[in-house]
Parts: structure tokens; C-alpha cells; sequence
């Protein structure tokens, strides 16, 4: 079977093979193009921030979820046998760093 085409057959095809070229070029043209590229690269920072910023979320509240269970009872009442020596801890470190800065100063 030979391929008899017409050259009117030719030539459309000829056009239409133009026509994909073209529209393959403009989207090369668009993909390569600096904006694009930089725009694309902004996407991916901002995915890649927003992971881990999601990341650090859970970390940070699963960390002050497991604090709160460890200082309340599973009502939420403060367990004081626990939150009063943390509480000496804390305004004692903070007496010290207060202490120590005025020597400084002074």
C-alpha cells in the first residue's frame, strides 16, 4: 500500500506540524523562561517551609501536651505536687539571673 497523498494533503500536514512546533516552542519558551523559573523555585521554598513549619507544629504540640499531662490530672486539675516545685525551680533560676545581672551592672 504506497502513501498516494495529494499535495494539498502534503501541505496541511506540513501546517499542522508547524502549528504543534510553534505551540511545543512557546511552552518551552514559558518553562525556561527566568520568571518562571524563579517563580517555581519560590513555590517549592514555600512547600518546603510550610512542611516544616507543619513539622514543628506538631513537635512543639506534642511537647506541650505531654508538660500539661505531666502537671494536671486527666480532669484538669493542677497536680500540685508537681506544679509547686516547678514553680520554686523556675523563680529561683529567674532569682539567679536577675542576681547576677545587677553584678554585672553594678
Amino acid at each position: 500500500m504506497s502513501d498516494a497523498r495529494t499535495p494539498a494533503q502534503i501541505e496541511a500536514d506540513i501546517v499542522r506540524r508547524r502549528d504543534q512546533l510553534a505551540v511545543t516552542l512557546d511552552e518551552i519558551g514559558i518553562r525556561m523562561h527566568p520568571s518562571t523559573i524563579i517563580g517555581d523555585a519560590r513555590a517549592r521554598v514555600a512547600s518546603t517551609v510550610d512542611e516544616t513549619a507543619g513539622r514543628a507544629f506538631v513537635a512543639v504540640n506534642r511537647v506541650v501536651s505531654d508538660v500539661k499531662a505531666r502537671f494536671t490530672y486527666e480532669d484538669g486539675a493542677p497536680r500540685l505536687e508537681r506544679v509547686v516545685p516547678a514553680a520554686l525551680v523556675a523563680v529561683a533560676v529567674v532569682g539567679l539571673l536577675l542576681g547576677s545581672s545587677r553584678k554585672r551592672k553594678g
